[in-house]
């Protein structure tokens, strides 16, 4: 089960290196660098002839089969060694089909050619999927790991309503912040400023484009879903009268977070600090659906038996 559970987490951790790299195909343009083909690529990848963006944009493709190779053992692996009705094993399902349809969404921007300059409606909206995909992968990969680390068994919900839906709803904000904040990071993408106060100008200007416009929205939001995040977990547990790690973590991570993003703001967005700032989402919304498990769940009477 250990043996497992160390596989488990080494996936989590490589999905979140690929994602940091996806990223990085976004803020470098280099999505189209394989031209409009997927799986395959129209430009060599190779030897000295080989564009930049092609070496880019076809790395991210290797190390996302990589992914779906690494997680469709974890399932194999998973139900070796579980029992039936243990939560691991089909959370590790879930997850293989959230990473198939994270690899299909991503054939989609491709073959649609919603990369590169494109700044289209289309676009925007494959992002949103993608995103939110993304972060349900996530969760389920983590989720999958550390009940595998803790010898797998089944859950049940606490009776405590108003509980579940503090901690339901900060997760659902915190997804649609981050869904946010991956349309602020094109917008940042697609049309750079030299310095906040052009920045600043663009977003309130009834000129720009839309993408422009409502990239504020991103911060508000931010700021709002830290603020309540924080309320439901410091309620929670004090309640309990104790503060786990994962939540002392938790709540530094939402200071060093919002920190990063203002930071992003007032020095308009240079590659290095999206890909911290996404880093230290990814480490966020992880934590924060293993606090939330933490909370909402405890181990059903089948499971105390074993």
């Amino acid at each position: 089960m250990q043996q497992v559970a160390r596989f488990a987490w080494a996936a989590l951790y490589w999905n979140v290196a690929v994602i940091l790299w996806g990223a990085y195909v976004r803020v470098t343009q280099s999505g189209a660098g394989c031209g409009n083909r997927w799986p395959l690529c129209d430009g060599g990848v190779v030897g000295t002839s080989a564009a930049g963006r092609t070496i880019v944009e076809f790395t991210h493709r290797i190390t996302s089969a990589i992914s779906l190779l690494m997680v469709s053992g974890l399932v194999i692996w998973c139900w070796r060694v579980t029992k039936k009705g243990d939560w691991a094993r089909y959370s590790a399902v879930i997850a293989a089909v959230l990473l198939a349809d994270e690899a299909l969404t991503g054939a989609a921007l491709v073959l649609l050619k919603h990369v590169g300059n494109d700044k289209s409606a289309g676009r925007v909206f494959l992002l949103c999927l993608h995103f939110g995909n993304t972060l349900l992968l996530l969760a389920t990969m983590s989720l999958t790991a550390n009940w595998l680390s803790i010898g797998s068994r089944s859950f049940a919900l606490i009776g405590k309503w108003r509980q579940l839906s503090s901690v339901g709803l900060s997760l659902l904000a915190t997804m649609v912040t981050g869904i946010t904040g991956a349309v602020t990071a094109l917008a940042d993408t697609r049309f750079p400023s030299t310095s906040f106060a052009s920045s600043l100008a663009q977003d309130f200007s009834s000129h720009s484009p839309v993408l422009l416009r409502v990239r504020l929205l991103h911060p508000a939001l931010a700021v709002t879903t830290a603020c309540y995040v924080l309320g439901v977990f410091w309620k929670s547990s004090t309640g309990r009268n104790r503060l786990s790690r994962s939540v002392i973590t938790l709540i530094a991570l939402l200071f060093i977070q919002v920190a990063i993003g203002t930071t992003s703001i007032l020095i308009v967005a240079p590659v290095w600090i999206q890909i911290t700032h996404l880093f230290v989402a990814e480490a966020l919304w992880i934590l924060l659906v293993l606090a939330s498990a933490d909370l909402v769940l405890e181990a059903a009477k089948e499971g105390r038996k074993r």
